[in-house]
């Protein structure tokens, strides 16, 4: 059985889910990947693991970096998987772009080179966002590009972190 809880960030609401005492997903409520993979039959309900998360958050939105971390239990392909677990290890107040962290997963998986649209893909489909530091991921020359909470809200994330965002770009708009 899946559990769900709610919390109100300053960069707006978060969805958080949970499983067997682990941490299953967190989303921006309204982004582009809200939800998914959560059981239809889920209850909303405090469990430990939900009060820690909101704990790690109060910490993460004061400013500071955490200094512990909920049980994370991520689905996924194995190729997901392994980006998700590269994500982790970017560390607080910086940045790696698409293309440096293709280079890791690459290297990881012992190949020679891999795709940074691949590796976009699976950082977009990254269930538990803000724990899981997507949104430490930018595009060449520091474009924010892609977030499935928003551009703002990773730059905000960023800003947060103490991130130099005046370096950042946000990205062009093509025209049809």
């Amino acid at each position: 059985m899946q559990y769900t809880g709610r919390y109100q960030s300053p960069v707006g609401e978060l969805l958080l889910a949970c499983g067997d005492g682990e941490l299953t997903g967190l989303w921006f409520v309204g982004g582009k990947y809200c939800a998914l993979g959560l059981d239809s039959a889920h209850e909303e309900r405090e469990t430990p693991v939900l009060a820690e998360t909101k704990r790690w958050l109060d910490v993460y939105f004061s400013g500071r970096e955490p200094d512990f971390m909920p049980p994370i239990r991520v689905s996924g392909t194995p190729f997901q998987r392994s980006v998700w677990a590269l994500l982790r290890q970017i560390p607080y107040g910086t940045t790696v772009s698409y293309g440096g962290l293709a280079e890791r997963a690459a290297a990881a998986m012992g190949l020679e080179r891999m795709s940074a649209q691949a590796v976009g893909g699976a950082v977009g489909r990254n269930p538990v966002s803000i724990l899981i530091p997507c949104h430490r991921v930018v595009g060449a020359g520091g474009s924010l590009t892609g977030y499935a909470g928003g551009v703002d809200k990773k730059l905000r994330l960023l800003a947060l972190e103490g991130v130099d965002t005046g370096r950042l770009s946000l990205p062009r708009k093509t025209a049809l």
